[in-house]
């Protein structure tokens, strides 16, 4: 019987460097280039990451989502778990890294689905890491819901032309190309008949209308674009994956993100959770230090218990994944993870900026920023109440209606059943007394 919650040593002292590597070299650079992360790099910030990355390729571990034929380890889900709840406690460790978010999961599609010559152009930049990329979906009126969707691409001759507006195209702003899921055949299901096709920022009718900012963040200095793309003409080579094949190749980029991002959100709220504790035995107030006081010492054992079930259940569902191949199959555990996720890193934020007082609050500490990532995680790749009614769907499949006027646990029946299964025994009882 197998069954193990041990990491092999080998993983683990890399595990043990980039913890060390992430704490020293690349957290600070949160604090010297805040917001910047998604900035092509130049001057000086080119001048003090660059070295960062060289000695990550050095360790072997750039962009280890991907296969070696594509410069990368080709680790599974559960070893990606293990090194993005490290990477979740800094903002450019997945810029370091190589494994930055939505470029991973384009760089994944582009792998699986794209033409050599789409590789060429579009893959190959991004696993080199001198460019960004855009996932253009939703749109303003139908949110993520692809059955909405009325951005069009309609084939003229050997050019595809693309109407339409999308809204929260991440990083759009500094991207070098965007993956723009479009209505190809309007007559059949939304789910057979959308497109992806790979269109360069520049090309002509790409408007981006506005950046929209985070709470915080000055007026249309954000990173969420709305695009308005108005006879973008692309040609045939831009289609990526197959006319009709958009639903597919979004569903295959979805699936190991979400286990990334519930990784890298363990990360942040260790961090909250690390902070807490070390104000509790640091603060005196009423006679004794906060550690002593009920009330903390139950927001910490909450925070503990919350944070060890969550990271178990992830990590088992990465698992899975490893072990089936088949995100289908492990679909109900991936919703699961990304309906827990954002209460979390609410909870434990929230308690860790209680611990702290009035300084907690303020933006000399970072916990209304992992509150507001909290709220970011509910919406990000789907919102929470739609994983809840697929993980609800996913249940129900494995039961059945009673047949039975009754429920098949009603007592009185299962009662008359068991003594019915046991008459000779309870007869001979009763004969006995």
């Amino acid at each position: 019987m197998a069954w193990d919650f041990e990491t092999d040593p080998e993983y683990q002292s890399k595990l043990d460097w980039v913890d060390a590597f992430v704490r020293e070299e690349v957290e600070p650079l949160d604090l010297a280039f805040p917001h910047l992360q998604f900035v092509p790099l130049e001057g000086k910030r080119r001048e003090a990451v660059d070295p960062l990355k060289e000695e990550v390729r050095r360790q072997g571990l750039w962009a280890t989502h991907l296969g070696p034929e594509l410069g990368g380890q080709g680790y599974g889900q559960l070893k990606l778990a293990l090194l993005n709840e490290i990477l979740g406690r800094s903002s450019w460790a997945p810029i370091v890294f190589g494994c930055q978010a939505p470029d991973t999961g384009n760089a994944e599609i582009i792998a699986h689905y794209g033409t050599p010559e789409q590789k060429e152009r579009y893959l190959q930049p991004l696993l080199e890491g001198e460019c960004f990329s855009s996932y253009s979906m939703t749109e303003p009126h139908a949110g993520a819901d692809p059955t909405l969707f009325t951005t069009r691409a309609v084939k003229d001759g050997d050019e595809w032309v693309i109407n339409g507006w999308k809204f929260f195209s991440s990083n759009a702003r500094t991207a070098s190309f965007l993956i723009v899921m479009a209505v190809t055949n309007p007559d059949v299901s939304p789910y057979k008949g959308m497109s992806m096709f790979l269109v360069p920022t520049d090309t002509p009718g790409v408007d981006i209308v506005r950046n929209v900012g985070l709470y915080g963040e000055p007026v249309n200095e954000g990173s969420h674009a709305l695009i308005h793309y108005e006879d973008v003409r692309v040609s045939e080579e831009a289609l990526l994956g197959g006319e009709g094949q958009a639903f597919v190749i979004a569903q295959t980029r979805l699936g190991g993100g979400r286990i990334h991002h519930a990784m890298r959100t363990i990360g942040m709220a260790q961090k909250a959770l690390d902070m807490l504790c070390e104000r509790a035995l640091s603060r005196e107030t009423q006679g004794s230090i906060l550690a002593d006081k009920q009330f903390v010492q139950g927001y910490i054992a909450d925070s503990y218990a919350q944070l060890v079930q969550f990271r178990l259940f992830v990590l088992y569902t990465a698992w899975e994944i490893d072990k089936y191949n088949d995100y289908k199959r492990v679909r109900k555990d991936i919703a699961t993870a990304k309906v827990v996720m954002p209460t979390i890193l609410h909870d434990i934020a929230w308690r860790a900026m209680q611990v702290h007082g009035a300084l907690g609050t303020t933006n000399e500490m970072p916990f209304f920023g992992m509150v507001h990532a909290a709220g970011v995680m509910g919406l990000a790749d789907g919102p929470t109440e739609v994983h809840k009614v697929t993980v609800a769907r996913q249940v129900l499949r494995d039961y059945s209606a009673s047949d039975d006027l009754w429920p098949t646990q009603w007592l009185p029946k299962r009662q008359e059943a068991a003594k019915a299964k046991y008459a000779q025994y309870l007869e001979l009882e009763v004969g006995n007394q």
